[in-house]
């Protein structure tokens, strides 16, 4: 049995800075969560598998391509179907390249950097002349560098010759490397614009500084199948960025009443567990994966806006590896998404005794395809 990676996306499957803010769940900070060399060595010494090489790889390069199409809104777990047969749907368009480069330290511990790039296209209506049936569609754009992330990796259960199951942790620092200031035009009529911070699903950063936790795992069952999880999360303290949500307007009394008139910088987390069936280079997974954008972080304030959101998907995904170099494809489809009340949603409804609660646009698939090299 050859090598093989097991790939662990955190998707900027995120349509809002905060993803599920009008998209997908998650913002990329930076790539993938898993190292690649380690799941190398996850499979390989479960699978009695021994490195014949003189030296063996220190580094690993991983470079993946994402991209998905929210369009799809959500009050709660309702979908208003409504906004695409009026064509008033918010369309976000994500392409993002995550680069990430990992360095063996010793048989303990491995660092490494991750270096997201997106280009994003926000189409709509509201922002724009109208929010009326028929109104033009105009559109918003970002790109460059998002938020980088350092991490370093340590096996709590290190992988041995025989051994059937293997644990490794990681703890990193985001970095807001990212434009969380981008702006683009905003149409006031047909022929006049202005310019305004864009849509916070867009934005290629939140602003803060934040902390990464991650405990990846893998069992061997046979040499055929073996199961895998994956959890991450990321602490961002800061409350807000201070950025306007007006888009280059003025925020109304009610907006600043309920803190939604500037950008919150949100936690966010990722759950992954499923089986894969390896035969020779080929490896076949199916799993679920599980993302979100809490309304409440675990650290600092809630203050700002941000469009709290969930997606269940259903992860089916594909790995070939030829010597060093190992090639995927990922496609998570949604099976159920939410759009819970947010912060600010929470402090109307308080005040005014009515309930409040905004929707958020999703996908309904993203394609992960990428690249991994040993060296």
């Amino acid at each position: 049995m050859k090598k093989y990676i097991l790939s662990l996306f955190i998707l900027s499957t995120f349509c809002n800075k905060t993803n599920a803010q009008g998209c997908v769940a998650i913002r990329t900070v930076g790539g993938l969560n898993t190292m690649e060399h380690a799941m190398h060595h996850m499979m390989d010494s479960a699978m009695g598998i021994s490195n014949n090489k003189m030296v063996e790889p220190k580094w690993d390069l991983n470079i993946s391509g994402r991209y998905f199409k929210s369009y799809k809104h959500f009050n709660g777990t309702d979908e208003v179907t409504q906004r695409v047969t009026d064509a008033t749907d918010v369309r976000n368009f994500s392409r993002a390249l995550d680069i990430s480069l990992v360095r063996k330290v010793n048989e303990q511990w491995s660092v490494g950097i991750n270096l997201p790039l997106a280009y994003n296209e926000r189409s709509s209506l509201y922002e724009h002349v109208s929010s009326v049936k028929g109104s033009p569609r105009f559109s918003t754009y970002s790109q460059g560098i998002g938020d980088i992330r350092l991490t370093a990796y340590k096996w709590i259960i290190a992988p041995k010759a025989g051994n059937k199951g293997n644990l490794l942790g990681g703890l990193g620092i985001k970095m807001p490397t990212g434009n969380y200031k981008a702006t683009d035009l905003f149409h006031n009529t047909l022929t006049t614009t202005r310019v305004g911070p864009v849509d916070q699903s867009i934005q290629l950063g939140d602003g803060g500084w934040g902390v990464s936790l991650e405990l990846n795992g893998f069992r061997s069952i046979n040499t055929t199948w073996s199961l895998y999880s994956n959890v991450y999360y990321l602490i961002n303290p800061r409350g807000n960025n201070g950025v306007s949500t007006t888009r280059g307007g003025v925020p109304t009394a009610a907006a600043i009443k309920y803190t939604s008139d500037v950008m919150s910088v949100p936690d966010q987390y990722l759950l992954r567990a499923g089986s894969n069936w390896t035969k020779n280079a080929l490896t076949i997974s199916l799993g679920a994966r599980y993302e979100a954008i809490p309304a409440k972080d675990l650290i600092g304030d809630n203050t700002g806006f941000r469009r709290p959101g969930n997606v269940l998907a259903i992860e089916p995904g594909a790995n070939y590896s030829y010597k060093q170099f190992n090639f995927y494809l990922y496609t998570p489809i949604a099976v159920k998404r939410e759009r819970p009340q947010s912060y600010p949603d929470i402090l109307k409804t308080n005040d005014t005794k009515v309930f409040s609660r905004g929707d958020a646009a999703f996908a309904d698939y993203s394609i992960n395809i990428g690249m991994g090299y040993r060296f």
